[in-house]
């Protein structure tokens, strides 16, 4: 970064310290990872100049060769991920994916139903303060309360009742596998599209550690940065018979001007993903969160539907008499970077919260495994029993930049 240090030395440092505060701490929310060199190479490249509206061979501005060509480079690698008749790949992030799927296949008033964000649902999938909660009308479904699993019979019930004409599936503090299948008869049965959210778990999903959606529902919105370990950004696939709809929603409906700079950071993460490597890392972080999670259970901490199938654990800390903001900001103290959630049923605000929600990717593209995991729960179980406890936390800390420094982020 030499010519931004000689440019700009006061943002040179934030980011210098930034990166030491990245080395240093154990990051486990499930929605961060690290992008790799190259994928922060594209992202900060000469196509940040260029202005690229409409599509590849189609656009409203001339001198588009190479733009359009690694464009398509981008979608034939998204396509051939995640085996999908159809990519956008202009999407600026997850909510601007959710947005233009709606302004495709909904009117102003249109009903549609999705998980409660008290539950693991989204904002945009029928929050209240959200477009979807304002524009739209949802008709959210939750889980079971015994079992805080996905109840498909219950869902069933409610969208024959509502006759929603959406439906989405995907969620962001769900630690269990999602039935695309059951689904898919749902849908069928009342006429109703299909919409998976897979935000969350696309790397997992690319990686063949999680059942893919492809063949079952009529849109997939993703991010790609999240466990696809790429640029901020997201994409939008469908079978080819929705492609016309899906374009026409992102350009003109809902974007101008394409970030062409991240289009080709993407490229590079679907490249990433493509490899035989990508298998094991997915692998490794379910393998990673499911260590963790028997660990975090096995001094007393409740895990919400008792146990995780992904890159996530939700858990409930009732039973250690703390908050998930009070077990979030003691975490942190101790070098340890989670965040609070709502428990399903939560009796708290979300702001306070009774859980917390913990994710493997970052730590595994690290390369820790199985024996660091049990290590970081024993950590986490300390901070939290003691949250008030300034020596231990620095103990703890000390420890988690012990355990970082033999897993640097950028060799």
């Amino acid at each position: 970064m030499s010519y931004l240090k000689q440019t700009d030395g006061a943002v040179y440092e934030l980011l210098q310290k930034e990166l030491e505060y990245q080395q240093k701490t154990l990051r486990l929310i499930a929605s961060e990872n690290y992008a790799s060199r190259a994928v922060m190479e594209a992202t900060g490249s000469v196509l940040t100049n260029k202005y690229a509206e409409g599509y590849p061979k189609k656009r409203y501005y001339a001198g588009n060769q190479y733009v359009d060509e690694i464009e398509i480079l981008a979608i034939e690698r998204a396509k051939k991920l995640f085996g999908a008749g159809h990519a956008n790949v202009q999407p600026h992030a997850g909510a601007s994916a959710n947005i233009a799927a709606f302004y495709a296949f909904l009117e102003i008033g249109d009903k549609f139903m999705g998980l409660d964000l008290a539950n693991g649902g989204h904002l945009t999938h029928g929050s209240p303060v959200n477009f979807s909660g304002k524009w739209f009308r949802p008709c959210a479904y939750t889980v079971d309360r015994k079992t805080e699993a996905l109840d498909y019979n219950q869902i069933r019930k409610r969208a024959l009742e509502e006759k929603p004409k959406l439906i989405i599936c995907g969620y962001t503090a769900y630690p269990l596998i999602i039935d695309f299948k059951a689904f898919r008869e749902i849908c069928d049965e009342v006429g109703a599209i299909m919409m998976a959210d897979i935000s969350h778990f696309a790397g997992l999903v690319a990686g063949g550690a999680y059942p893919s959606p492809a063949k079952y529902a009529d849109i997939i919105t993703t991010t790609t940065h999240k466990t696809l370990r790429g640029p901020r950004g997201a994409m939008i696939m469908c079978p080819e018979a929705n492609a016309q709809k899906i374009d026409k929603a992102v350009f003109p409906g809902m974007q101008g001007g394409p970030l062409e700079h991240c289009i080709a950071a993407k490229a590079v993460c679907f490249h990433e993903a493509l490899q035989p490597e990508f298998k094991a890392y997915a692998a490794q972080i379910v393998k990673n969160a499911k260590v963790l999670a028997d660990e975090l259970a096995a001094h007393g901490l409740r895990l919400v539907a008792g146990k995780t199938e992904t890159h996530l654990i939700l858990v409930d800390l009732t039973p250690k008499g703390i908050t998930g903001k009070e077990a979030q900001l003691a975490l942190e103290e101790a070098g340890i970077i989670s965040n609070r959630n709502a428990i399903p049923y939560d009796p708290r605000p979300p702001f306070v919260t009774s859980g917390l929600r913990l994710g493997t990717p970052a730590l595994t593209t690290r390369g820790m495994k199985e024996g660091e995991m049990k290590h970081i729960g024993q950590l986490i179980v300390k901070v939290i029993e003691n949250p008030n406890d300034s020596e231990l936390k620095l103990r703890v800390r000390k420890e988690t930049e012990e355990l970082c420094s033999r897993f640097p982020i950028y060799k």
